[in-house]
């Protein structure tokens, strides 16, 4: 059935083949369960953080990566773009701005974003791959971020060098320890100095989490105990059906498996604090989602709504009914997951 979809005159976007993959899975569609559980529609609860994807560019290309992001790509949030990103931030008194790509920080508008964002008194995250940091280029990272009181989310698999350049390519781990001890230096992750670096962990193969708590006790005596190095907390983050992960499950034949797998641990639990009740997707071309993930499988916003941040109305965004898919069983399973990791502890 995909191969004559594929071979048809219009054959299907990678989005549209990535959709078709995950919808014709055996599981119940995520309506049908949430129906079954009284909580359909899923809806928004107000705007807290409004998420914007700065560009696919990046100086890495990693097997988990839902972005698809690379050293090849070429989509790049516009300084215009990004202009009505922060009036939509000051009018809209959204409190969070949560800055992503690819590598945010390669976007050439990066600093200009945060200066702004910092003189309206916003928390400002930068999801940093730490590698970057280390990079000759980019080296004036590390005071720039401290000095506007940024905080980092950055990615950091495993606390074993083996398994995080497994996943994040060869010399990955060396560099992001680099990183750490750099950022350490200046006062991210002590307590007292209010400069907060937040670690991520993401699992192997087709494993869920496991919990929070306990596996960032672990990190924190290991990479002590390994590099001398701290940091604030642990987010764990479920590998999303979506991109190179999705495309090797695929490969491999284990994409029925793994999303039986998260429908059967499906966490009610989980619903009141999935990400996508108070977040707004910006993509790089300004087009708006419900969360990251919609934004990578080109799920548009419900009809009748504004479209692109140029439209911002606060208003009727606060109140949408949210755009799901099978695909949101990663969000659900087990303990949950989100951009600020667990959702059930």
């Amino acid at each position: 059935m995909l191969q004559s979809l594929l071979k048809r005159a219009n054959p299907l976007s990678k989005p549209e083949k990535q959709r078709w993959l995950v919808e014709n899975t055996l599981v119940p569609t995520f309506s049908t369960t949430l129906m079954s559980l009284g909580q359909w529609p899923i809806r928004s609860t107000g705007i807290e953080t409004l998420q914007i994807n700065l560009g696919k560019l990046c100086n890495q290309t990693c097997n988990h990566c839902h972005v698809d992001a690379g050293p090849d790509r070429k989509e790049i949030m516009t300084m215009e773009t990004l202009t009505h990103c922060l009036r939509a931030l000051e009018e809209a008194n959204i409190p969070t701005l949560d800055l992503t790509g690819g590598a945010p920080e390669m976007n050439p508008h990066f600093s200009w974003a945060v200066e702004k964002a910092f003189a309206l008194k916003k928390r400002i995250i930068d999801r940093c791959n730490l590698t970057i940091l280390t990079t000759t280029s980019f080296r004036w990272l590390y005071n720039f971020l401290a000095k506007h009181k940024v905080e980092i989310i950055a990615s950091l698999p495993c606390y074993l060098e083996e398994n995080t350049d497994k996943q994040r390519g060869a010399g990955t781990y060396q560099k992001s320890i680099e990183a750490i001890k750099e950022l350490n230096s200046l006062g991210y992750g002590n307590p007292e100095s209010g400069l907060v670096l937040n670690l991520v962990f993401n699992p192997s193969g087709i494993n869920l989490p496991p919990s929070q708590a306990k596996l960032e006790a672990d990190y924190k005596s290991q990479l002590n105990a390994q590099h001398g190095i701290k940091f604030n907390r642990l987010f764990t983050i479920t590998n999303m059906p979506i991109s190179r992960f999705l495309d090797n499950l695929h490969e491999e034949n284990l994409l029925e498996t793994y999303m039986s797998k998260l429908a059967n641990q499906m966490n009610p639990g989980t619903l009141t604090n999935l990400m996508c009740r108070n977040t707004i997707s910006v993509g790089w071309d300004g087009t708006l989602f419900d969360c990251d993930f919609n934004q990578m499988l080109d799920l548009p916003l419900t009809n009748q709504i504004p479209q692109n941040i140029a439209n911002f109305d606060v208003r009727t965004l606060k109140e949408r009914t949210i755009v799901t898919g099978k695909h949101c069983y990663g969000c659900t399973a087990g303990s949950g997951s989100s951009c600020q990791g667990a959702l059930s502890i």
